[in-house]
């Protein structure tokens, strides 16, 4: 899957099944439904683990004036991504798939762009790519709410993503108020 821009995103490939299933389940999903959303899910599992791993980049390389807040903020939101990426993996799981858990696997998969610099950038850089991170993912995510509930008659995860998406509108909100 070709990398997109911090700004631009791909819809989750359709063709390419990335869950491996594990032991029979029966949940009222069918198999390929839950192997639909399995896949969805790999993917936003992977977004959030290269956001966290960049977050928690600018939390250890952040300078300047606005250090002391910015390093907490950071630390705060690399936080909340570890519990949003457990969740997601457990959603998986139960979803009867296993999760990606590789850092090629989620290079592979994630939509959202790494950051390579150490120290490059002002500390609005930083705040600015999380912030579009965020948002990047709050709009995938009501993509494939839609799909989660409608298409593949997932309400439970469909009820999941909607909570983590308002847990990214919170995130967001916070690195725009630094912003303004």
């Amino acid at each position: 899957m070709a990398k997109k821009s911090k700004t631009e995103s791909a819809p989750a490939p359709a063709s390419k099944s990335v869950s491996k299933k594990s032991a029979s389940v029966n949940i009222g999903i069918s198999d390929k439904n839950r192997a639909a959303v399995a896949n969805d899910l790999q993917i936003l599992l992977a977004d959030e683990s290269l956001l966290y791993a960049k977050t928690r980049n600018f939390h250890w390389n952040v300078e300047g004036p606005h250090f002391g807040p910015l390093h907490k903020l950071f630390e705060a939101q690399y936080t909340e991504l570890a519990e949003v990426i457990d969740s997601i993996a457990e959603r998986i799981r139960k979803v009867g798939h296993y999760a990606v858990g590789t850092l090629s696997g989620f290079l592979n998969l994630a939509r959202l762009l790494e950051h390579n610099g150490e120290g490059d950038g002002t500390d609005r850089d930083m705040i600015q790519a999380l912030l579009d991170d965020h948002e990047t993912i709050i709009r995938e995510m009501r993509n494939t709410i839609d799909r989660a509930d409608d298409t593949y008659k997932d309400a439970g995860t469909a009820d999941f993503l909607t909570g983590l998406m308002e847990q990214h509108e919170t995130m967001a909100w916070m690195l725009r108020a630094h912003l303004a």
